[in-house]
């Protein structure tokens, strides 16, 4: 699978998208607490990038959200993300590193990428290049622009709940 990585050109606002956004430069995220997004706990499985996406997401404790995330193509491990929703302040953040197949981290030691809140809805939260949707107890869309070649795109991870 080619590398993948988040475009950081995205915070400047400089990119549009479809289902994502970004804060305006100057702003601040809104005020939100973990059980406005409590809803995203549980385990998702869904397609993306011509694989099996699989997402795990803990319910709120200790002032987080703690997920694994991993790709699978072609029966071997693409990549993983580990990472949390915290609650920082008055508003929450979405924080993760990117780990290879065999574990070896592609951010820096003390490195995370950080999405900002940007605005929160009942069944939908915008973080910065970052947008989740509960469609039913069962579906979760998420969005995520990216950049692969110099290209920007928006990437869906339709999601189905594991039972």
């Amino acid at each position: 699978m080619k590398h993948i990585t988040l475009i950081f050109l995205l915070w400047a606002g400089l990119v549009s998208a479809q289902h994502t956004m970004q804060l305006n430069k100057g702003q601040s995220s809104p005020k939100a607490n973990l059980e406005d997004v409590s809803w995203i706990k549980g385990h998702w499985i869904g397609e993306a990038f011509g694989g099996t996406a699989e997402e795990i997401w803990s319910a709120p404790m200790g002032n987080s959200m703690m997920f694994v995330f991993r790709l699978v193509n072609n029966g071997k491990v693409s990549f993983y993300e580990s990472g949390h929703i915290q609650q920082s302040d008055d508003s929450i953040i979405l924080q993760l590193k990117h780990f290879d197949g065999n574990m070896k981290g592609w951010e820096e030691k003390d490195k995370t990428i950080d999405f900002k809140l940007v605005k929160l809805e009942p069944n939908k939260v915008y973080f910065e290049g970052l947008t989740m949707e509960k469609i039913d107890d069962d579906h979760m869309n998420v969005h995520v622009l990216i950049e692969e070649n110099n290209n920007t795109e928006e990437i869906l991870f339709a999601y189905k709940k594991v039972k």
